[in-house]
């Protein structure tokens, strides 16, 4: 069959429109992204007020984390009304002036989804405990009778303890025991209850019918519990969020797949390209790659990539195996390094021991990284991870090469895992300490009178945004040139072909005319014809005249081939 110029032209408008596929989304968390009101809590006018600065990255979405109605007992993923805003962030007009700002300046807006569990001060909850036990009200939930030996079973939390937790009955005896994955605070909702998959149909549309272009879905590999909730105790790297090939009874059971088809209709019913991405701590990558069949998710975050060592072979293991895995779906893959649940990688990629997902690092942490050797790295990466076909996440903060804060005072945290653990985990204060803006002030211009919810660190007055807008070497310049590069030569929607070359701490491949070349190694690697007559367009780490012919040690070049 003969095509007409109309269905080609509709074939390519189609694919323009399927913007996702080659994106970079910066995640903002609103509580340390900007403060308007100078009560020390970002806000949503701040993040409204300091937008132009995420437009001039030239990306093309942001996400949001939970900015919803919350007690904070869990920094918002507590979820006590999933169609309002807490006043700590504004208003719902506040939501929709921002998206308004947003989509001016040609920014999507997603916002972070918690379907996984709500707060213990969610109405469904409160009428649940004042309910008896068989009622329609608990069934919305997870609630078991307990053995006269202790809990229904002995599953553990993420954040520590465990799983269950006993209700008290109005004679003031032991009740029932409900369970959450996450805090007590944190009740795990009953997915197999229609009323449930009713109510979140509501919230989808709730949001969609505001503008808002899609949704980041948070534990996407929770909802559904292995049938039975059977005694199961996971390898320690898997304890937190499931990150392992062996998967929990409370991780990636095949019954969540069933939700995602249908919040996918939902999806599907409005104008524009609107997006589900997927929190899925799943391995390998080839079950991952179900949460983005076509008919499900559009995204899934990469957390094997995440996870990589700094170390040349296992990150180009994990590429092919993701572009392979992706692509037998049809979705693109995404490549992520920071996020608001991990150390950030200007200081993960230069620890030494094991540091498991969501346990953070302290003063007391054994083998401290050296922070420049963190940063080399981590700009290294990310120039690295910039020039990949498919689609990117940033985090705030990382353009400015901000490190963990490790030195928070103990009575300055807040992250639950803290307390739950007896104060033996860190848990995740430290990449979420509110970002610096400029270079003077107590909380360098994250809020007008020097509040702030978590205490800055002074160093970070050099990484503040006013003193690297102007520096040509600086991180954000870095990125400001890598993202203005992917975008001009289009790296997102390109195809990876590796270079061969015979020295194992180098990386080479090409993207259309961009060729990348990465040196793991602790000593400049020689370039030999690698870039012979190809243009150097940019470099992770300032040159220096000593070089000739040769790759620095822990850098990244991009060259444009002739």
């Amino acid at each position: 069959m003969t095509q007409t110029r109309t269905d080609v032209e509709n074939l390519a408008e189609s694919k323009d429109a399927q913007w996702w596929r080659s994106s970079v989304i910066y995640q903002i968390y609103p509580r340390s992204f900007a403060d308007s009101n100078s009560d020390g809590m970002g806000d949503l006018k701040g993040i409204t007020q300091r937008l132009e600065s995420i437009a001039e990255l030239s990306v093309d979405a942001i996400w949001l984390s939970p900015f919803f109605s919350s007690p904070q007992k869990d920094a918002g993923y507590d979820v006590s009304n999933y169609c309002d805003v807490d006043p700590l962030f504004g208003t719902l007009q506040d939501y929709d002036a921002m998206v308004a700002k947003a989509h001016s300046l040609g920014l999507k807006v997603i916002v972070d989804l918690v379907p996984n569990h709500c707060s213990d001060q969610h109405p469904w909850f409160q009428e649940a405990l004042a309910a008896a036990p068989g009622s329609p009200e608990r069934d919305r939930f997870m609630f078991q009778d307990a053995p006269e030996t202790g809990l229904p079973n002995n599953w553990e939390s993420v954040f520590g303890g465990p799983m269950w937790t006993a209700t008290t009955n109005p004679d003031g005896s032991v009740g029932q025991s409900y369970l959450h994955v996450f805090d007590s605070s944190q009740p795990d909702f009953n997915w197999k209850n229609e009323e449930v998959r009713a109510m979140f149909r509501d919230v989808l549309r709730f949001w969609l019918d505001r503008g808002t272009d899609g949704f980041r879905v948070d534990v996407a590999h929770g909802l559904i519990k292995a049938e039975g909730l059977p005694d199961f105790t996971p390898d320690p790297m898997a304890a937190s969020m499931g990150g392992t090939e062996e998967l929990a009874p409370w991780w990636g059971q095949d019954g969540v797949h069933e939700i995602y088809r249908d919040w996918r209709k939902v999806i599907d019913e409005y104008d524009g390209e609107r997006v589900l991405c997927a929190e899925a701590w799943v391995n390998p990558l080839s079950l991952m790659a179900k949460w983005v069949r076509p008919d499900e998710m559009h995204q899934a975050f990469n957390f094997p990539y995440l996870s990589c060592d700094y170390d040349a072979q296992q990150i180009r293991e994990t590429i092919d195996e993701s572009l392979e895995e992706f692509g037998a779906v049809g979705a693109p893959s995404t490549w992520v390094l920071s996020n608001h649940d991990v150390v950030r990688h200007a200081t993960r990629l230069a620890l030494t021991d094991e540091n498991p997902q969501g346990e953070g690092i302290g003063p007391k942490t054994p083998n401290l990284p050296d922070p420049a050797v963190g940063l080399r790295r981590a700009r290294s990466s990310t120039a690295l991870m910039l020039a990949l076909p498919g689609g990117a996440y940033l985090y705030q903060g990382e353009e400015l090469g901000l490190p963990e804060a490790i030195d928070l005072p103990d009575d300055a945290r807040q992250d639950p895992t803290w307390f739950r653990t007896n104060k033996e985990r860190y848990g995740r204060d430290g990449c979420r300490v509110p970002l610096p803006w400029e270079a003077e002030g107590a909380s360098f211009g994250f809020s007008d009178n020097g509040e702030s919810w978590l205490p800055q660190p002074a160093q970070w007055a050099s990484f503040a945004r006013s003193v690297q807008r102007d520096d040509p070497d600086s991180t954000l310049s870095l990125y400001r040139k890598l993202l203005e590069l992917r975008k001009t030569h289009n790296l997102g929607a390109g195809q990876l072909t590796w270079v061969t070359d015979e020295q194992p701490d180098l990386l080479a491949f090409t993207n259309g005319k961009i060729l990348a070349i990465a040196n793991f190694g602790q000593s400049p690697l020689d370039l030999g014809q690698l870039a012979n007559g190809a243009q150097e367009l940019v470099r992770s780490q300032p040159a220096t005249d000593a070089e000739n012919g040769s790759i620095p040690a822990e850098t990244t070049i991009w060259f444009l081939l002739p």
